[in-house]
């Protein structure tokens, strides 16, 4: 059974950073897509980061609202994918989860068929 395990969530101030880990069990991932999205209260679920697995040289794909602010990447060895998140601000607080697919290039939340519990990180201005 597919297991995601969210971690290093928490409390920053503004323009602080902060590395969001995710370890996958259960299965071998390779050519899958292992994505983050973020919910905010009241809002819907958005499409931060993905990575396709071992696949196509770890294929990257991020939301614009977090192009250069935000980077992906892969530990295949751990099964783990981590989102490095820079130059924090307010808006960026949300619950952030990592999710995984079968699907490529999947960056709509109904494309992905695992999730992780979320982690709670919220910004102080």
């Amino acid at each position: 059974q597919v297991q995601l395990v969210e971690s290093g969530g928490g409390l920053v101030q503004t323009g602080g950073s902060l590395r969001l880990s995710c370890a996958a069990s259960g299965r071998t991932f390779s050519g899958y897509t292992m994505g983050w999205f973020r919910q905010a209260p009241g809002q819907e679920r958005e499409f931060v980061a993905a990575i396709r697995w071992r696949w196509s040289a770890g294929t990257i794909y991020y939301a614009d609202s977090v192009k250069g602010q935000f980077t992906i990447s892969g530990d295949y060895a751990k099964n783990t994918v981590y989102l490095q998140m820079n130059s924090l601000k307010p808006e960026d607080t949300a619950i952030y989860y990592c999710a995984l697919t079968e699907v490529a290039d999947a960056t709509l939340p109904h494309e992905y068929n695992y999730w992780g519990q979320g982690t709670q990180v919220t910004v102080s201005s």
